[in-house]
């Protein structure tokens, strides 16, 4: 039922964080709803402050290198801190830019009753519907793909009482020029600006926070910062009153490494150029071509929970929304040739937002992709795997030689679009934590994983970026005292611990999470390595054989540093010494069971001190809880999702005390929790599937289509009363595959139908062919 998508509200939003996102990958807008006069706050993805890099600033620290391992290795913590210090850079990222915000009134004021305001998840499409005593009024906005453009149509009699309908926008950028025309009955607007040439993040206070170039383009139409950008509206009002808007916007960005134009002229003719493209057409050429494209990504797998009751305060519609919401974000801010999500997406209306709304590594960055391949939309992880394809070339290689002299490439844990790299002026806990490209280069892994035969990524993609990887991890790994490899130096993203005088510290060797992967880097290049790399190989390989494993404390717990301390932060929002588990391979109930009795210890200390107040981190539990087979604590994972940590809106939110709501939009708290709805029905690896292992007890009803798994295979299944009812396999080649079922009485019925050649307990052993399916009625 097309009601199943919709997320509908009877008040016109107050703010951004309560606005309905519309997007085409690159165009965004965010739209209140509001009656008689919408505004529309307009976001293109390339547009950021400064410009491309020049050389690291001052002299090399990386003769500080071995003066902090030793430093480390006696255990003279508080010196590491303040050695780590000194090898920061100078500097920040840069931040992501609004274009402002366009205002269209088209009714006059008036009595209004029966509003209504809906964002229909099916259709990529915000409508807002209201009736005055002048009549009727229903506005529908969305952002094409196809066209490229913002399309709003107004129509109803309720807009008839106001014939002259206007545009007007605010700037948010200093010296914007707003040209207005009217020509064939065509309303025109155009705005043309530059972004400021330096936006420090917001919780720096030194000034000027916020820093415009006066400098004058050069021959080319090009600057070193500061980009220019356009917006172009175009609104048409016909004899019966109904209208329609479209908009369309162009910046200067010409790539991460090349001056970007202020040359408005030319962006605002490219602007206008696809405006006018999409005047030419009928409104419902461009409504279907936009449903059309929109679809062909939203109709490719589903999650319906509508058959399942209110369950204990849960109710499972709104568990169902918010996956959706979920896929609807990644579809409306991410596809091929577009850069890759931010920590809002594509949506921002603060010159300076939240930590920049850059490209957060540590965590938030891969959280944004980790449904794609699962969900059925792999090919909208593009822009991360080219967007990291380039920073693992030379900025990358820069920040390894300038702050350690190592091999390979690094990132730190801030990025922006210009690439940036090296540590950041701040604090050790978060700016030296080096390991950013070696997750993103793990994480591409995921592409192979669900297409091992795209031979094309492998070569031009996924290996390039290991060979610049898997250097530098080499490079930070020593002896410890044991003779056993551990990374150093190193830290647990963001998180502390206690020096022995009770100051609190960042920097040792060989935390969990930096163990873990750098042990799953190095497999992965090892199994994919060419003749080329064989001296890299050999390398990989007898490291792996030294590499030190996180080990199990005292208590039982998997530990988060390699050495006993106490966490400054025990119920710390991060969950990074948990990666073995979640996203990592390593820990399984079956493989590695100490190891995985201990991730659910350590994960009990930090939810029983307070982990999970942001919405990323409370994914992140949801995720840990989905490979531990927690139902209950899945249960409540979802139920703090909904209840405790998004807006009305369905955005899922980060606790900020500097802004005026006290919380901002953080957008991979959306996808981790597809991430994990997806892992509660379907869990995958090579050569193995889980069905329904971690089945809320909240959801006893429901069905999934096209859950894809790791092989290239995919899931269709059901469940009635919490029990498995039918299943559906279809092979995305040829292979032998387990498949584990919740009971071994479920295994036993499967064993005589077509396909399976064995059972063991809940496991059977199954025969896929390619694009043929397996069909099971239970």
């Amino acid at each position: 039922m097309a009601s199943r998508f919709l997320l509908e509200l009877n008040a016109p939003a107050s703010g951004f964080t309560e606005s309905f996102l519309l997007g085409n990958g690159s165009f965004g807008a965010s739209v209140l709803g509001k009656p008689g006069t919408e505004s529309f706050a307009l976001n293109l993805d390339t547009l950021w402050s400064a410009g491309p890099l020049g050389d690291e600033p001052g002299p090399s620290p990386a003769y500080l290198l071995q003066p902090l391992r030793d430093a480390i290795a006696a255990g003279d913590f508080k010196r590491a801190d303040a050695i780590s210090r000194d090898m920061q850079g100078p500097g920040w990222t840069q931040s992501y830019q609004p274009l402002g915000t366009l205002k269209l009134t088209y009714a006059a004021a008036a009595e209004i009753s029966g509003y209504n305001r809906c964002l229909d998840l099916a259709k990529a499409e915000a409508r807002a519907t209201y009736d005055s005593e002048n009549g009727s009024v229903q506005l529908r906005s969305l952002v094409s793909a196809p066209a490229g453009v913002l399309l709003a149509t107004i129509a109803g009699p309720g807009i008839l009482a106001f014939v002259e309908m206007a545009l007007a926008f605010n700037t948010p950028h200093e010296k914007a020029e707003i040209a207005v025309a009217e020509a064939d009955g065509i309303k025109w607007m155009t705005v043309t600006g530059r972004v400021p040439k330096t936006v420090l993040p917001n919780y720096v206070d030194d000034e000027p926070a916020i820093v415009y170039a006066d400098d004058m383009p050069d021959a080319s139409g090009t600057v070193a910062a500061g980009m220019g950008y356009a917006v172009v509206a175009a609104l048409h009002q016909d004899a019966a009153g109904s209208a329609r808007l479209i908009v369309s916007a162009e910046s200067g960005f010409r790539g991460y490494d090349q001056r970007p134009s202020a040359d408005v002229a030319a962006l605002a003719k490219a602007a206008k150029d696809r405006v006018t493209a999409a005047l030419a057409q009928p409104i419902q050429r461009l409504v279907e071509d936009h449903r059309e494209d929109y679809s062909s990504y939203f109709d490719r797998m589903d999650f319906d929970l509508s058959q399942s009751p209110v369950h204990d305060g849960l109710d499972p519609r709104r568990a169902e929304l918010l996956y959706h919401y979920g896929r609807y974000l990644m579809i409306s801010s991410s596809r091929p040739g577009t850069q890759p999500t931010n920590l809002q997406g594509i949506w921002n209306v603060d010159v300076r937002p939240a930590w920049s709304a850059n490209y957060t590594i540590n965590i938030n960055t891969e959280m944004n992709y980790w449904p794609a391949e699962m969900t059925g939309l792999g090919d909208l992880a593009a822009p991360l795997h080219q967007f990291v394809a380039e920073a693992a070339g030379a900025r990358g290689q820069v920040a390894a030689r300038h702050y350690y002299g190592a091999r390979g490439a690094t990132i730190h844990h801030n990025t922006d679009i210009w690439h940036f790299s090296a540590p950041v002026h701040g604090d050790p806990s978060w700016a030296n934590w080096a390991s950013g490209l070696i997750w993103l280069a793990v994480q591409l892994n995921s592409r192979l994983d669900y297409y091992p035969d795209d031979d094309g990524f492998l070569r031009t993609i996924a290996l390039p970026v290991w060979r610049e990887a898997v250097p530098f991890a080499l490079d930070m790994l020593v002896e410890d005292q044991d003779g056993a490899l551990v990374a150093s130096p190193s830290t647990s993203p963001e998180n502390q611990f206690f020096a022995a005088d009770g100051a609190k510290v960042a920097v040792s060797a060989g935390s969990a999470m930096d163990q873990e992967m750098i042990r799953e880097l190095l497999e992965i290049f090892v199994g994919f390595a060419t003749a080329d790399d064989a001296a890299l190989k050999a390398e990989a390989r007898a490291a792996l054989a030294k590499l030190k494993i996180p080990h199990i404390d005292a208590t039982g717990a998997l530990s988060e540093w390699s050495v006993d301390v106490t966490s400054a932060e025990i119920g710390h929002r991060h969950l990074s010494h948990l990666f073995g588990l979640h996203p990592g391979r390593r820990i399984t109930a079956q493989t590695t069971p100490e190891a995985f009795a201990g991730v659910r210890k350590a994960l009990d200390v930090r939810l029983a001190n307070g982990s999970g107040h942001t919405g990323w981190s409370q994914a992140w539990i949801l995720c840990q809880a989905a490979r531990l087979r927690d139902t209950a604590r899945a249960d409540k994972a979802i139920h703090g999702l909904l209840n405790n940590l998004a807006f009305k809106s369905l955005m899922v939110l980060h606790p900020h005390s500097g802004w005026e709501e006290g919380n901002v939009f953080q957008i991979d708290g959306n996808f981790g929790a597809v991430a994990g709805m997806t892992e509660l029905l379907v869990q995958s690896r090579k050569g193995h599937i889980i069905i329904l292992p971690t089945l809320p007890a909240s959801w006893p009803a429901g069905s999934a289509r096209n859950i894809r798994t790791v092989g290239g295979h995919s899931v269709d299944l059901s469940w009635e009363n919490g029990a498995l009812a039918s299943l559906t396999l279809r092979g995305g080649r040829a292979e032998t595959i387990e498949v584990e079922l919740p009971t071994s009485e479920l295994a036993q019925m499967m064993m005589r139908m077509a396909g399976v050649l064995a059972v063991e307990g809940k496991v059977c052993r199954i025969e896929l062919q390619g694009e043929k399916a397996l069909n099971f009625q239970f």
